[in-house]
C-alpha cells in the first residue's frame, strides 16, 4: 500500500456478522487477530436439541455438518456457526453464498453416495429457532415415501459401526 492510503480499497473480511477490512500483517497483530477470530467463533453455541440428535461430520468454511441420529434416512444438517441466527437472511451475503455451495456440496455427496432417488432440502425451524438446513436423501418405498419425515414415526438409531462407517464415507466424499 502506498504511503498515506487507507484501506478503503482493501476487501472485507468477515467474521460473523462483522466486517474488518483487513487482517493484520505484523505478527503481534496477528495473534491478535487470531484470538479475535476464535472469539467470535465461540460466541456460537449449538442448541442442545440438535447437539443430542445428531452427530458432527465434519466442520466447513460456515456449517458444522451433522448426521442426524434417525437411521431411517440418510440426513444431514448443516448449521451455520453464527450465533443468534435464526433466519438465512439475517446471514451476511456472504455467508448467504457460502451456505448455499456447502448446502450444494452436501447434497450432492449424499446423491452420490446413496444413490437417493431424491434430495429433500429445507430449513424450516419452527421448533429448533438456530438456522440450520436438512439435507436428506429419500428413496421411493423408504418410510413415509413420498410424506415428509417430521412426525413420522420413531427414529431408529444407527448401530455404532454402520454410523462409523456412514460418516467416514461422508467425509470422503464431502472432501472430494
Amino acid at each position: 500500500m502506498a504511503s498515506g492510503s487507507s484501506t478503503t480499497n482493501l476487501p472485507d473480511a468477515h467474521i460473523g456478522n462483522i466486517v474488518i477490512k483487513s487482517k493484520p500483517s505484523s505478527k503481534k497483530t496477528a495473534s491478535l487477530w487470531k484470538t479475535l477470530e476464535e472469539y467470535l467463533l465461540d460466541v456460537f453455541t449449538l442448541d442442545p436439541r440438535l447437539q443430542n440428535d445428531s452427530v458432527s461430520v465434519m466442520r466447513t468454511g460456515l456449517c458444522d455438518i451433522r448426521l442426524s441420529k434417525d437411521a431411517r434416512w440418510p440426513w444431514l444438517i448443516l448449521v451455520p456457526r453464527r450465533a443468534d441466527v435464526t433466519e438465512v437472511f439475517e446471514l451476511t451475503p456472504l455467508d448467504q453464498v457460502m451456505l448455499t455451495f456447502e448446502t450444494e456440496l452436501a447434497a450432492t455427496a449424499l446423491k452420490k453416495i446413496t444413490g437417493a432417488t431424491k434430495i429433500n432440502i429445507g430449513a424450516l425451524g419452527n421448533i429448533v429457532r438456530q438456522l440450520h438446513v436438512h439435507v436428506i436423501a429419500r428413496f421411493e418405498g423408504d418410510a413415509n415415501w413420498p410424506g415428509p419425515v417430521w412426525g413420522f414415526g420413531k427414529a431408529e438409531a444407527y448401530e455404532d459401526a454402520k454410523r462409523d462407517e456412514f460418516i467416514e464415507t461422508l467425509r470422503e466424499a464431502l472432501s472430494s
